[in-house]
């Protein structure tokens, strides 16, 4: 695993070994995910959803504490996947970054809890699958819109993003913070802290 330019996130890029039967690969090893983390991935949910080209999911993000830290890859077809830091306070606040994440360079990207969490779909039926380190709670989660223009996140040319309802209705970055929606990064920094003591966050 190899640190993204936003602290907290992280990409795998595993080693496939291919034979006339397919490939194998590791897509989660705890040792190398606490090696580079500093902490265990506590996995309270496993999530899979299949979405047709252009659908636009995010950006997502819960509150912290306890937040939701995400272990996420596509397992078949292609998305584009966004890490935003949204976190109050961040040296990287209002930052993102992309990976391409498809079935065949076979990708994972990790996210810790307060990071923000988008993908789009670049083929039909892209399936991704993802381990969450808490449950999902409707109370506790939260969009921030995908699309705000002083985010600038650069989705792919020719597709028109399909999005829920919620998501579409989702306020931009500024008006989540001026409503105090966002996570603080020293609540953030003081979780990740609590985790690599062995303490529960």
């Amino acid at each position: 695993m190899r640190p993204l330019g936003i602290d907290g996130a992280w990409v795998l890029e595993p080693q496939l070994f291919e034979d006339d039967r397919g490939t194998f690969h590791e897509w989660y090893r705890g040792g190398e995910f606490r090696e580079a983390t500093g902490h265990d991935l506590t996995l309270a949910q496993a999530n899979c959803s299949v979405s047709r080209r252009g659908v636009l999911r995010g950006l997502h993000y819960a509150d912290v504490p306890p937040g939701q830290a995400k272990y996420v890859t596509c397992v078949r077809g292609a998305v584009l996947d966004v890490v935003a830091d949204i976190r109050v306070g961040s040296p990287t606040f209002g930052q993102w970054e992309a990976v391409r994440l498809d079935d065949d360079g076979r990708r994972a990207v990790f996210l810790a809890e307060g990071l923000g969490h988008a993908f789009m779909a670049l083929t039909d039926d892209a399936t991704v699958v993802y381990l969450c380190s808490t449950g999902y709670d409707p109370r506790r989660e939260h969009t921030v819109d995908a699309l705000d223009p002083a985010l600038g996140i650069t989705w792919p040319d020719g597709l028109t993003p399909v999005l829920s309802p919620k998501d579409a209705r989702a306020p931009s970055l500024a008006e989540a913070q001026e409503a105090g929606l966002l996570p603080s990064y020293e609540a953030c920094r003081a979780r990740y802290a609590r985790m690599r003591g062995g303490e529960p966050g």
